[in-house]
């Protein structure tokens, strides 16, 4: 080891990654001729064969970046860009489930927040980190793009809608004792590994998971209906604090935010419009 004028030590250069076993190079090659095959440019195939990298061992190793080099005609360099760019590429081992919590604006005023820092208490772990067995990785999402469902939470990818502290705690601790959970919708669960050989384009051979398929729900759906000339049913949304008789309450759960508010256009005692002329 050498040490710069400035003091700064400089290391022995990392030695080439390993190489994978022969038997699982040999599987490995042969689904990544598979993939290739779909792309007029091999380039292209990079973002599907680092998530059939991840599949084998649950990160991108610098053994799977090798990889995908080699049977790209690409660089290291090239690949470990791409692999440190998307943050769906995990860098060090993580767990069989990757629990997101969205952190973003409504998720976050929704109750976000108040769930990842629970859940951070009750595994004791912290962001990225995971449980010791093995289970659970823990981290927070700026956004699960499920905003009308707030607060979200995702499990290797899938939606866990409309949750609370309470049911962020179950969700885990059925996690962790490997009991069956489903998701608000879309497919049922499976492990990371096994989600990461499906985005890489493999079909998803469990009975009845593609039926499972298809995350759109009715809020989210809304809109589309309304677009399309469709009418929406009539309903009666109480202000805060209100309060609907029981029998008149939706089952439907609503947001904070669907009650009406005063505004200036509908409170006379704070009318719209500038406080002053312009000029003044």
């Amino acid at each position: 080891m050498t040490t710069t004028p400035e003091g700064v030590s400089l290391g022995m250069p990392q030695l080439p990654a390993p190489d994978y076993p022969a038997d699982v190079r040999a599987r490995l090659e042969a689904d990544a001729r598979e993939i290739i095959a779909r792309y007029p440019d091999s380039r292209s195939a990079l973002l599907p064969l680092l998530h059939l990298v991840q599949s084998q061992e649950g990160h991108v190793t610098r053994t799977g970046q090798r990889f995908c080099a080699e049977v790209l005609g690409l660089t290291t360099a090239e690949v470990t860009a791409v692999a440190t760019f998307y943050s769906m590429y995990r860098r060090k081992p993580s767990g069989d489930y990757q629990v997101g919590v969205c952190t973003n604006t409504l998720c976050a005023v929704m109750g976000g927040d108040a769930i990842f820092e629970a859940l951070q208490d009750h595994l004791g772990v912290g962001n990225g980190e995971t449980t010791g067995d093995g289970k659970v990785t823990l981290e927070h999402i700026e956004c699960n793009a499920a905003c009308d469902f707030a607060p979200v939470v995702m499990v290797n990818w899938e939606f866990f809608d409309n949750q609370t502290v309470d049911s962020a705690k179950r969700l885990v601790d059925d996690l962790r004792a490997g009991a069956d959970v489903d998701p608000t919708r879309g497919a049922r669960l499976c492990t990371f590994k096994d989600t990461a050989r499906i985005l890489a384009g493999f079909p998803d051979e469990r009975e009845g998971a593609v039926d499972g398929g298809g995350s759109a729900g009715h809020a989210s759906l809304v809109g589309l209906r309304l677009a399309k000339g469709e009418s929406a049913p009539a309903r009666v949304v109480h202000p805060r604090g209100g309060g609907a008789p029981q029998n008149q309450r939706s089952a439907e759960r609503l947001s904070s935010h669907d009650a009406p508010q005063d505004t200036s256009a509908s409170d006379p005692s704070h009318p719209a419009g500038p406080v002053a002329e312009e000029g003044e």
